[in-house]
């Protein structure tokens, strides 16, 4: 038996359907990249290194270009008087909160070091490498992650504090520094010259967070 519906019946079924008032699920694709970014995904060793590396090059990146920028101040304000108490990046204030985030602890130490308690033996490919770029990343234990770099004195800023004495350092300057720090090695610097290392140890919570957010999908919407 056929089955005849009423013409009424059939129009009204067909104007149901009209693609304008089908209600689409909006943002599909923001929505896929938040749920790829909320799945739980396995974090290598291999992935942590590199992450320690990503950690080390943002914080002692922060840490050059802060320090650059309070010396430059503190030098113009009052010469080197002004600025010497501020050589100590781990302390300054954009510096010490990134290291807070990463759960990581930074440090310059140099075989002639200014203060004596940054001082420590670098081996001749440490302190006078062939790329003074590069990085070394290793892991200490299971939850401690280390980054080392080179300090290479790329700026005429450097040379007022460690460069060599009469000739970029003043002799009244020179007597300021010795005054504060007695057993001062660190002057005899030329540009490009490597003064020693930039040292920092992560904790794995830190680096498993860093990889996270450094790996995480960003949505990118067009207009």
């Amino acid at each position: 038996m056929r089955l005849v519906l009423p013409a009424a019946l059939l129009l009204s079924l067909l104007s149901a359907c009209r693609p304008d008032q089908i209600e689409h699920l909006r943002d599909t694709k923001r929505i896929a990249v938040e749920a790829e970014n909320w799945q739980v995904k396995r974090i290598t060793p291999q992935n942590l290194l590199r992450a320690t590396q990503w950690a080390g090059d943002s914080l002692t990146r922060t840490a050059e270009r802060e320090l650059r920028q309070v010396l430059a101040r503190k030098l113009e304000e009052g010469g080197v008087a002004a600025a010497l108490p501020y050589c100590r990046p781990a302390v300054l204030p954009a510096t010490d909160s990134l290291a807070r985030k990463l759960q990581a602890s930074l440090a310059w130490v140099s075989p002639r070091p200014r203060n004596p308690a940054n001082r420590a033996a670098l081996t001749p490919a440490e302190l006078h490498p062939i790329d003074t770029t590069a990085r070394r990343v290793a892991r200490l234990s299971t939850d401690a992650f280390t980054y080392q770099r080179p300090i290479v004195l790329r700026d005429q800023l450097c040379l007022r504090c460690h460069g060599e004495v009469g000739k970029d350092i003043s002799a009244a300057d020179y007597a300021l520094i010795r005054k504060q720090y007695p057993q001062d090695e660190a002057t005899g610097y030329r540009l490009g010259q490597a003064a020693g290392l930039w040292r920092v140890q992560v904790q794995r919570p830190g680096v498993a967070a860093f990889w996270t957010m450094k790996t995480r999908k960003v949505f990118k919407r067009r207009f």
